[in-house]
């Protein structure tokens, strides 16, 4: 028996075959014919000197020799996927995907990309707004914005906006709520997809940072942040407002934060790729854009008291 390798072709059509227990279905996504797939894994049982297959009426079956061989086929084709898409990103210098959570793709980068298109109309940007860790490996993203406390290891990463939160709500509403002692009384909003960072996230934190007790029950609770925020806009009730989203809201007057005690949040904001990808010319334009933008944010913590989310015991 030769210890060679068999042809690409019959051991591609093997752990297709293997992977749905179907030549034909095999044969489709393959876009070949269920003859010519059969022909291909005939010649890598011919190498093999056994079946790697029971053919039965209308199944197949792996036999135990197929068994052996599936799983590492199936891995192996998997990693030479996986390595022929890195190498054609590092080739790509026109195609820039970015994923961000759902929240700060709608808040912050939405409404400002129209400016980093217009400055380099060459890069084409794909958007992935999602909460799962990437996989740079695996997953087709050149960039990550994570939020959270790291590290990152193995990987380039830059922080870029420290976070911070305080009680945000309508101008209108403002006119009702004049002291810390009126929060007392006000319809409080919750933010479901804060609390993975720190449990002492949340308005309990703030009340108590605050002097006020326990704050009142109750309140709409959301599963996204800009949800919330979007509700404090229509005057619906007050927000503890996170400043990464609500920097835009804040400088076009839509809130407010009428008090100065704010939590500074041990998570942070950072840009995240792959060590070497960030001298990728698209990369390298994304990340200085990033940077001048958060230079250019509105100045919102001035005057503002901040408490340390470490430092608060409740």
């Amino acid at each position: 028996m030769s210890s060679r390798l068999p042809p690409l072709t019959a051991l591609r059509a093997f752990e297709a075959a293997a992977r749905h227990m179907s030549f034909a279905v095999a044969a489709a996504e393959l876009n070949v014919t269920p003859a010519a797939l059969s022909f291909q894994i005939k010649s890598l049982e011919d190498h093999l000197g056994q079946p790697v297959f029971h053919r039965l009426n209308r199944a197949v079956e792996l036999t135990k020799i197929g068994q052996l061989l599936a799983p590492a086929t199936s891995q192996g084709f998997a990693s030479l996927n996986v390595a022929w898409r890195n190498a054609q990103r590092q080739t790509d210098t026109h195609t820039l995907t970015i994923t961000a959570g759902p929240a700060f793709t709608a808040k912050w980068l939405a409404p400002r990309m129209f400016d980093f298109a217009q400055s380099h109309p060459n890069v084409e940007l794909r958007f992935s707004a999602s909460l799962r860790l990437v996989d740079f490996e695996r997953d087709d993203v050149d960039v990550a914005i994570r939020f959270g406390e790291g590290p990152d290891e193995g990987l380039f990463s830059k922080d870029i906006i420290n976070e911070w939160m305080t009680p945000m709500m309508s101008p209108e509403m403002a006119k009702k709520i004049q002291t810390p002692d009126d929060m007392r009384n006000a319809t409080l909003l919750h933010q479901d997809d804060f609390t993975f960072i720190n449990k002492t996230s949340n308005w309990g934190t703030w009340f108590h940072a605050q002097g006020l007790g326990a704050p009142p029950e109750g309140g709409p609770r959301f599963s996204q942040s800009d949800h919330a925020l979007d509700s404090a806009i229509a005057g619906t009730g007050v927000v503890l407002g996170r400043y990464s989203l609500s920097e835009r809201a804040l400088r076009d007057k839509q809130l407010v934060a009428p008090f100065p005690l704010s939590i500074a949040v041990t998570a942070h904001y950072r840009i995240v790729c792959p060590e070497g990808a960030e001298n990728r010319p698209q990369v390298k334009a994304f990340i200085e854009w990033m940077q001048k933008e958060v230079s250019n944010m509105h100045q919102c913590a001035a005057d503002r008291h901040f408490i340390a989310q470490e430092d608060i015991i409740l």
